[in-house]
């Protein structure tokens, strides 16, 4: 994989409940928020974690958005799967 975290590949984000995807949105804007400090003092060493993290972003809306509109569904819970 060229860019991004490995965890917060698609595959990964469709298993996460929606609980989850909030808090790794919140844990990358904090990332993203540092890395650009970080770029504005001069003390920013790897430039292309940048894009990588703007890129996690995208898809953690990106997935949020598909289960908005129904298209994405969040994990079934165990408990709603077993029939009485």
């Amino acid at each position: 994989m060229a860019t991004g975290s490995k965890d917060l590949m698609p595959k990964a984000l469709r298993e996460f409940d929606d609980a989850r995807l909030d808090e790794e949105l919140g844990k990358a804007k904090q990332e993203l928020f540092n890395l650009r400090f970080q770029s504005a003092t001069g003390q920013l060493e790897n430039n292309s974690r940048l894009r990588a993290v703007r890129k996690d972003i995208a898809r953690l809306y990106t997935e949020m958005r598909e289960r908005e509109l129904g298209i994405g569904q969040a994990p079934a819970d165990e408990s709603d799967s077993k029939v009485s």
